[in-house]
């Protein structure tokens, strides 16, 4: 369980079943918010994601949660989107920023999606 896991919105990504090479070793990598950025195999200046940009490539930070302007216009667009998923993301912001991500981790290792059940 690493921080990187998390993805800019509050996603649990190691839970993504692509990301999963050993168990699902067919499946295409993941692409994720932060995966191959460090290593040079991903151009950050193609990067379309606005939240992305914005959170992982311009601030360098870990997940939106740790962003002195939170929240802000893009994560209420993206929060506003269709969807029950996009509300859990929120909730899962929410709690990082209230009980850190040790906590969050703790939470998000026993889920089998990329949101879930968030107790103390």
């Amino acid at each position: 369980m690493t921080i990187r896991e998390i993805g800019c919105c509050g996603a649990y990504c190691k839970t993504c079943i692509s990301g999963q090479k050993e168990k699902y070793p067919n499946e295409r990598t993941c692409r994720g918010c932060k995966l191959g950025y460090e290593s040079g195999m991903r151009d950050s200046s193609k990067t379309k994601c606005k939240m992305k940009v914005c959170c992982f490539v311009e601030r360098k930070l870990e997940t939106c949660a740790d962003c002195p302007d939170y929240p802000c216009e893009v994560l209420e667009a993206f929060w506003n989107k269709n969807g029950w998923k996009y509300k859990q993301y929120k909730k899962q912001l929410e709690f990082i920023r209230q009980n850190g991500y040790d906590r969050y981790l703790n939470n998000a290792d026993k889920w089998k999606r990329a949101h879930g059940k968030l107790a103390l």
